[in-house]
């Protein structure tokens, strides 16, 4: 499961520009479904057909990023931000282009904190005309993958949001046999730029239950928001986050299971930011939507870390819910 992960945080994925990752878990995941198509969005999605309730999982494939805009006289990339940059974490981080293309985000400026016209992206060129031999105005950059152990199972790298998700939803994949339920995985495009994909494959599928399953935020390190959420205690089943209130018999039937399971989990109100979830709540006449969060620090930053053990509770839920729901 660990080389399959480094697997995924390797292969670059930018928001629009998610073709490389969706074909390394689509040769994951095609042996253990029945059907796997991919929509005209992006989307992949992979069917386990069964007779009874039809319930969607969803993470999302994709991740933060930069654009290239402008390629100056003197060689820099000017860049527009793909989701919601932390400018103060990735100043100064070394980034890769979707051609393999490496550079350093830098300030123009010095400001604590540059906002996204403030920094430029240098590749060591000498000039625009070299610079333009290597880039293209669109080239979709990100900050450089990446994936190290640390102590007590902790793992720090990215991008954790949300390759741990897809991870879960390859790893419940392969544990089902014989669903009774119908069961699509969607591996989604374009959440960090507004939860996009998800419309059209909530609406293709119509779920009677679906399940967003993606990172949230922890409560222990330093500047993190006021919450319970720890990491190394379980998946995290949410109540709410601004962009949706989850359903709250779905919600209670995930603690019974955790707890008849011994599933370790934890309660999570997110007070910023959203999911999938949202999205998947709201189309199609509707559906129970809930989601089940991977405990992860320092989101959005080039040291996202998570605790492997909650990624294996979340595993062991998503099994269970596709079997008892």
């Amino acid at each position: 499961m660990i080389e399959l992960l480094k697997k995924l945080m390797l292969t670059p994925g930018v928001s629009g520009r998610e073709e490389k990752i969706r074909q390394v878990i689509e040769d994951e995941i095609r042996p253990y479904a029945d059907e796997v198509t991919t929509d005209n969005m992006g989307n992949l999605i992979a069917r386990k057909k069964g007779e009874g309730k039809k319930i969607m999982l969803c993470a999302h494939m994709d991740e933060i990023g930069f654009f290239v805009t402008h390629i100056g006289s003197d060689g820099l990339l000017s860049v527009a931000p793909i989701g919601g940059i932390n400018f103060l974490s990735a100043s100064y981080a070394e980034v890769v282009s979707e051609k393999g293309v490496y550079g350093v985000l830098v300030p123009t400026i010095k400001k604590a904190i540059p906002a996204g016209d403030e920094v430029k992206i240098d590749i060591g060129a000498k000039d625009k005309k070299q610079a333009e031999k290597k880039v293209s105005v669109g080239d979709s950059f990100m900050v450089k993958p990446s994936m190290r152990r640390l102590l007590n199972n902790k793992y720090v790298g990215r991008p954790f949001d949300d390759r741990v998700g897809c991870l879960a939803l390859i790893e419940t994949l392969k544990q089902i046999k014989s669903p009774k339920n119908d069961l699509y995985f969607v591996f989604s495009v374009q959440e960090e730029v507004g939860g996009r994909g998800s419309y059209p494959a909530t609406y293709s599928i119509k779920p009677d239950i679906a399940i967003a399953v993606d990172v949230t935020c922890e409560g222990d390190k330093p500047n993190s928001p006021k919450m319970t959420v720890s990491l190394g205690k379980g998946c995290a089943i949410k109540i709410k986050d601004s962009s949706m209130i989850c359903n709250g018999e779905l919600v209670q039937k995930m603690r019974e299971l955790a707890i008849e399971e011994n599933i370790k989990y934890q309660d999570e109100i997110l007070l910023a930011g959203g999911t999938d979830g949202a999205n998947m709540q709201i189309t199609a006449g509707g559906s129970m939507a809930g989601v089940i969060s991977i405990p992860t620090a320092f989101i959005h930053s080039s040291v996202e870390m998570i605790d492997i053990k909650d990624v294996e509770a979340s595993i062991k839920l998503l099994t269970v819910l596709c079997s008892k729901l």
